[in-house]
C-alpha cells in the first residue's frame, strides 16, 4: 500500500518510518529545506522534552538509540524565586521518572536521518502544500522551481503541523469544523551559552523555571552545554511584550525579573531584537478523517499550548496508535484513528493549559507545595491506585490522557480536603490523619494498570 505524507517533521517523519518498516511504500513532502544539509530557522525551537509516551513511539520505530547522545535528563525543575533564591522540586520519586531535553532541530534532523535510510520512503523537500482542490487533488508549490503542480494520492497523511494546509483545505470545504484558539501570551527564545565549554547554570540537568504569577522565563539544556530560555508573558498590557518594545525596556525588564539569567546571556539584545515573537495556541478539529482518504494528526490535528511538554509526545505517540490500527487490520483505520483518539487529545490539551498556571504561578506556591509532597506520600502508600496527574502524563504511557484527566481531578479535590488553604509548612503533614487519608484513597480511586 502507497502513502503520501504531507510534512517531515518529526510526526511525519515518524509515521513514514512506521509505514515503512512494514513494507508499505511512503512519499514524503516537506515545505523546508533538507535539515540534514540546511542550518535550523533561529529562535522558534521551544526545546524539547521526550517523555514515556513519545520515547515508546520511537523506540517501537528503532530510532531512540540514535537520539540518546542528543538528549539530557531532566529528573526535576530548578526554581529561581523572585527573592533570588532557588529550590529543586523533583518530578517524581521512582527510577526512571525522568524526562529528557532535546532540541527541535535535532531531534527532526535525526529523525529525517533515519526516514532517509529506511528502504521503501522517499523524501521531498521545499515542496509546499497549498490544500486540497475541489477534486480531491493536493495543489503543491514547487519552492525551488517557483511552479504550481497537483498531487494525486490515494492515501493521505496530514502531518503538516498547527498551520496545517490539508486541516485548512478539509474546513473550508465544511469537511471538518476546526479553530484554533490562540493563547493571549507570547514566547520568545533565547540562548544561555556554555561558559568554558560546561554548563552556565549550577544545575546543568533541570528544566529551570523563573515564576513570576502571569509570566515566565523558562531554560532546557542542550547536548552541548548551552539552555534554550523562552520568555512566555501577555501579548499587551503593563507587563507584555508590547511594553517591552521600548528602546531599553527589555534589558530593564530582565535586570528587575531575572538578573541572574541575564548575567549569563551576553547576545541578549541581539537576540531579543532578531528573534521572532511566537504565538501559541489550541487547535481544535473534528473530525480528523476524510473518509479513509486523508487523516491529520499531530499538531495538524490537535495542536497544544507547550506548557506539559506533551505536544510532541502526544504526536509520536498518534504516530504509534495509528500505526497499530492499520497493522491490525482495522476495516476503517483513519476513521477509527479520530474516532478513539480525539478524547484524550481534548484532555492532554486542558492540561496543558492547567499547567501554565502551574509552572508560572503555583510552583511558588506554599500550599502547592504541600500539596505536591503529600501526592508522593500517597503513591508509596497506595501504589497502583494514587498516582499524581502529572506522573501519569509523564511516566505513564499505557493510561490514556482522558484517564489521567478523570482521575486527576478527584485526586486534587482529595488534596484539597487533606490540605486546606492558608497551609504554608510541609511540618503540617507530620500530624496529618493517615487513617483518614487512606480511607479517602480507597473510596475514591480504583487501582489502576498502566
Amino acid at each position: 500500500m502507497k502513502f503520501t505524507v504531507i510534512g517531515g517533521g518529526p510526526v511525519g517523519c515518524l509515521i513514514s518510518i512506521l509505514l515503512a518498516r512494514r513494507g508499505h511504500e511512503v512519499e514524503v513532502y516537506e515545505r523546508r529545506a533538507d535539515p540534514r544539509s540546511n542550518p535550523p530557522e533561529a529562535g522558534r525551537s521551544i526545546n524539547l522534552a521526550l517523555a514515556a509516551r513519545g520515547m515508546r513511539a520511537l523506540s517501537e520505530a528503532g530510532v531512540l538509540d540514535a537520539l540518546r547522545p542528543h538528549m539530557v535528563p531532566m529528573p526535576g525543575r530548578q526554581l529561581h524565586l523572585s527573592d533570588g533564591s532557588e529550590a529543586f522540586s523533583p518530578y517524581g520519586q521512582f527510577e526512571g521518572e525522568v524526562n529528557q531535553s532535546i532540541s527541535r532541530a535535532e531531534l527532526t534532523r535525526q529523525l529525517v536521518i533515519a526516514a532517509g535510510r529506511q528502504p521503501g520512503i522517499r523524501l521531498n523537500f521545499r515542496q509546499r502544500c497549498l490544500g486540497m482542490t475541489s477534486a480531491g487533488a493536493l495543489g503543491m508549490h514547487d519552492e525551488d522551481a517557483g511552479r504550481t503542480w497537483q498531487l494525486v494520492a490515494e492515501r493521505v497523511i496530514g502531518a503538516d503541523g498547527a498551520g496545517s494546509a490539508l486541516r485548512k483545505a478539509l474546513a473550508a470545504a465544511g469537511h471538518v469544523e476546526a479553530s484554533n484558539e490562540l493563547l493571549d501570551h507570547d514566547y520568545k527564545e533565547l540562548t544561555i551559552p556554555p561558559v568554558d565549554g560546561r554548563s552556565a547554570l549550577g544545575v546543568r540537568e533541570a528544566l529551570h523555571i523563573w515564576p513570576r504569577h502571569n509570566f515566565m522565563l523558562i531554560a532546557l539544556p542542550n547536548a552541548d552545554h548551552s539552555f534554550t530560555a523562552t520568555l512566555f508573558m501577555p501579548r499587551t498590557g503593563a507587563v507584555s511584550f508590547e511594553a517591552l518594545a521600548a528602546p531599553g525596556a527589555a534589558r530593564s525588564f530582565f535586570e528587575r525579573e531575572f538578573p541572574d539569567a541575564l548575567a549569563l546571556m551576553p547576545e541578549f539584545e541581539a537576540e531579543f531584537a532578531a528573534h521572532p515573537q511566537g504565538v501559541l495556541g489550541t487547535v481544535r478539529c473534528s473530525p480528523w478523517n476524510l473518509g479513509e482518504r486523508l487523516v491529520l494528526l499531530g499538531d495538524a490535528a490537535h495542536a497544544i499550548v507547550p506548557f506539559h511538554g506533551q505536544g510532541l509526545n502526544c504526536g509520536l505517540e498518534d504516530c504509534r496508535i495509528l500505526d497499530a490500527l492499520l497493522a491490525d487490520g482495522e476495516p476503517e483505520p483513519f476513521r477509527r484513528f479520530s474516532q478513539v483518539r480525539r478524547p484524550d487529545a481534548d484532555a492532554i490539551a486542558e492540561m496543558s493549559l492547567d499547567n501554565y498556571a502551574e509552572m508560572r504561578d503555583a510552583v511558588a506556591d506554599p500550599r502547592h507545595q504541600v500539596q505536591r509532597r503529600l501526592e508522593l506520600m500517597l503513591e508509596r502508600r497506595h501504589p497502583g491506585r494514587f498516582i499524581p496527574r502529572y506522573a501519569m502524563v509523564m511516566f505513564h504511557d499505557r493510561i490514556p490522557y482522558s484517564t489521567a484527566l478523570s482521575r486527576g481531578r478527584v485526586q486534587q479535590q482529595l488534596l484539597d480536603r487533606l490540605v486546606p488553604a492558608g497551609t504554608r509548612d510541609a511540618a503540617f503533614l507530620d500530624g496529618l490523619d493517615w487513617r483518614q487519608a487512606d480511607a479517602l484513597v480507597r473510596e475514591q480511586l480504583e487501582p489502576i494498570a498502566g
